[in-house]
């Protein structure tokens, strides 16, 4: 079970670098243009790129506690918070009937309570 904590957590991990940079980086008229980015157009530019910089913490908090041994309680901490978020992108896709979206961020939230769940329970790093 941990090593498939530890792939669900990279896999996140690749979701979150890949959304933070392209919510940090991409300008906002170019993100709207984009299937999946129209919730952008009603969006603040600082709110996206606060959101992109968030993933990014995300990408750091999912895996570096844990592989440097440092606030290792971290990992769960953040799967936790990547529920919240997934929980707030699902509400936004589900507004703009991007059916397709919704389960994708479902899958993200269901291995972000897999995570939670084992890194919090039997599965902790303090264990």
């Amino acid at each position: 079970m941990n090593l498939t904590l530890w792939i669900a957590a990279g896999l996140l991990t690749a979701v979150a670098l890949a959304g933070g940079i392209t919510k940090t980086f991409v300008p906002k008229a170019r993100l709207a243009a984009q299937h999946g980015g129209e919730w952008t157009q009603d969006a603040s530019a600082g709110f996206i790129k606060t959101l992109g910089v968030l993933e990014l913490l995300a990408a750091v908090g999912l895996i570096l506690p844990a592989a440097l041994g440092i606030a290792p309680v971290m990992v769960p901490v953040t799967a936790t918070c990547w529920i919240a978020l997934m929980v707030g992108a699902m509400v936004t896709h589900g507004r703009l009937g991007q059916t397709g979206l919704v389960l994708l961020n479902s899958v993200y939230l269901v291995l972000a309570v897999l995570i939670a769940r084992g890194r919090f329970g039997p599965w902790s790093f303090g264990s």
